[in-house]
């Protein structure tokens, strides 16, 4: 058994090796005293460094997601219960010893720890007394787990429907910065189309994703409702592996070391999808952003080396040195150049995101908006306005939440166009994009308006008949009056009920007519106040995005500006060297070049790799 799982754990292959080329490059650049390269090789190796797993794990309430973390480290570290549930997110880690903490926010996005008691960590809400009134933002809860010691770490987040997490969109935000993402649904039915949605779009932001079926044993059909899962997945078009799993049959072939029974719980699966698919996607983006910078480092370093070089090498063609020369100034120029171009084309690529993504949520929500007018023209808002307010409510998540991913799709596709100006002769690193959070977004929206029901009493309905009656009896009586029969009789009754029926009628379509019109005002009002409140936290995420850009490239292009300083400062002090000084010279530059084109060829292969 536990050789078994030993070899389902997820690890970040090439990690040693990684760090060896980060810190060879990092000598190199110190020996050259170049602190601002110096510094984005510390950045990256701290990076390579934490090679952790972060898995989030998410889906509607009551799923079964807490139970499959307690499962997956064979721990009791998240709430589970049916009459319990997760109330803020929960990061599980691993610890020598057993610890939990609550992160608060204490203002200008520092954050602060109380030190909780394992006892008390089911009772955990957004509004504990322990936060003192501060936002809690997470709950962080260390285990001395075999498996989280590998380099796991997973976030349990609220069930969606519970603890004002009303929406799966509301996730989306999380994914961002996890590796892997695990929806977690249960074998008891099949994929909704509001999980359906929110499966599509994780697969957009998170470089790795799941359906996790859980409570298999409950269930004798789960393998009917797997397949259907994975059929409405390859109908929507969203390339993901459901994988079922059972916590309980997990738990007894942990207690009973029995292999068969491990096996037909799943959860080697599920570590087989860690190790082969999760940790070789970060691996391989661990080994490209370390390749590209130990390369775009040794680079600069290049650069100068060999414009010095070439100096020392052949003093007496002077005139031709003084040539190199100008060339170097003129790239110094260049890339004054290309700064207003890329400044230029990220202010451009800004100003028509955010246009585009405005116009794209518009759209999105004057979609919604048309489908639910369709739906109250062609049937009565009343007696299902409930459910036509969930639908739109869900339909408006949706919405916001593809335009999210749209959004970050497109803040990508900006990155590379900025990134264009700078790929002279190696490969430019692209910034790590962090969208705001769409967490909490749709909670200042007002809820829908409620409308008139449409169901009348019984007093209210014969009172409604009475008025229309009253006219028919007079007139038809009064006729009668003149034949010297009575006001009241037969004829004038008659009369009264046609009257009054006819009324009736048009009372309640006058009625129907205005609890249509009431239910457009609403879901009008509904789609604006979503567009008012989402459109200044779109150009604020959006903002965000150039100010990431912005400050990159700058940090590039400064670089790049003082590695062609130092080139033409080195040209022009090698010139004066006695020839002792330059031969000295030389032979120590030839040396370096080799060995920084060594490491950058090294670097190069792990891009390609």
């Amino acid at each position: 058994m536990t050789a078994t799982v030993q070899q389902a754990r997820p690890k970040v292959a090439d990690q040693a090796n990684l760090l060896d080329l980060i810190d060879a490059a990092a000598k190199a650049v110190t020996r050259s005293s170049r602190d601002d390269l110096a510094l984005r090789l510390s950045s990256i190796r701290e990076r390579v460094s934490d090679s952790r797993l972060r898995v989030a794990v998410v889906g509607e309430l009551k799923q079964g997601k807490s139970q499959l973390v307690n499962s997956l480290i064979n721990a009791g570290a998240c709430t589970v219960g049916d009459d319990e549930a997760t109330a803020v997110p929960t990061q599980v880690h691993f610890s020598e010893t057993a610890s939990a903490a609550l992160v608060v926010g204490t203002g200008g996005g520092a954050v602060s720890r109380v030190a909780v008691d394992l006892a008390d960590i089911h009772r955990i809400t957004p509004t504990t007394p322990m936060a003192k009134g501060q936002p809690v933002l997470r709950l962080e809860i260390g285990v001395p787990s075999a498996v989280l010691r590998e380099g796991l770490m997973l976030i349990d987040t609220p069930g969606v429907g519970g603890h004002g997490n009303p929406h799966l969109a509301s996730t989306l935000g999380l994914l961002q910065t996890s590796d892997a993402v695990f929806f977690v649904t249960d074998a008891s039915r099949e994929l909704t189309e509001p999980e359906t949605d929110f499966l599509r779009q994780a697969a957009g932001v998170c470089p790795a994703a799941a359906c996790i079926v859980t409570k298999t044993d409950l269930y004798p059909h789960w393998r009917e409702v797997v397949n259907a899962d994975r059929a409405h997945l390859a109908k929507a078009d969203i390339d993901l592996p459901v994988l079922p799993v059972s916590a309980l049959l997990r738990g007894y072939a942990l207690e009973r070391r029995d292999e068969a029974l491990n096996l037909e719980s799943g959860f080697l699966e599920l570590f087989r999808f860690l190790r082969d698919d999760v940790a070789q996607t970060v691996s391989a983006a661990l080994r490209r952003l370390a390749g590209y910078e130990v390369s775009a480092a040794m680079e600069h370093l290049i650069l100068g080396a060999r414009s010095e070089l070439a100096t020392l090498r052949d003093p007496a063609r002077h005139a031709e040195r003084l040539a190199e020369l100008e060339t170097a100034r003129s790239r110094v120029e260049e890339l004054h150049k290309r700064s207003a171009l890329w400044q230029q084309t990220l202010n451009d690529g800004v100003g028509d995101l955010v246009a585009d993504i405005e116009h794209d949520l518009r759209d999105r929500l004057r979609h919604v908006q048309r489908a639910a007018e369709e739906t109250v023209d062609s049937t009565d808002p009343g007696p299902a306005w409930e459910e036509l307010g969930e639908w739109l409510q869900d339909q408006a998540a949706k919405a916001v939440g593809d335009n999210f991913v749209w959004a970050h799709e497109r803040s990508l596709w900006l990155a590379e166009q900025v990134g264009e100006h700078f790929a002279l002769d190696h490969t430019v690193d692209l910034p790590d994009l962090e969208v705001n959070d769409v967490e909490g977004l749709l909670e200042p929206v007002a809820d829908l308006a409620v409308i008139e029901s449409g169901k009348l009493g019984i007093t209210d309905k014969v009172m409604v008949g009475m008025r229309g009656s009253y006219g028919g009896i007079l007139m038809v009586g009064l006729a009668a009056t003149l034949v010297g029969m009575a006001l009241i009789n037969p004829l004038s009754l008659g009369a009264g009920v046609i009257f009054g029926r006819r009324a009736y009628r048009e009372d309640m379509e006058n009625r129907l007519q205005k609890r249509r019109a009431d239910a457009k005002m609403a879901i009008r009002q509904y789609a604006d106040d979503v567009a008012f409140q989402t459109g200044k936290e779109s150009r604020d995420r959006l903002r965000h995005v150039q100010r990431q850009l912005r400050d990159h490239f700058t940090a590039i292009a400064g670089q790049t500006l003082r590695s062609l300083n130092e080139s033409v400062r080195t040209a022009q002090d090698a010139i004066n060297l006695s020839k002792r000084e330059r031969e000295s010279r030389i032979a120590e530059l030839e040396r370096a070049l080799i060995d920084l084109c060594q490491r950058k060829e090294s670097a190069q292969r792990l891009v390609a790799k």
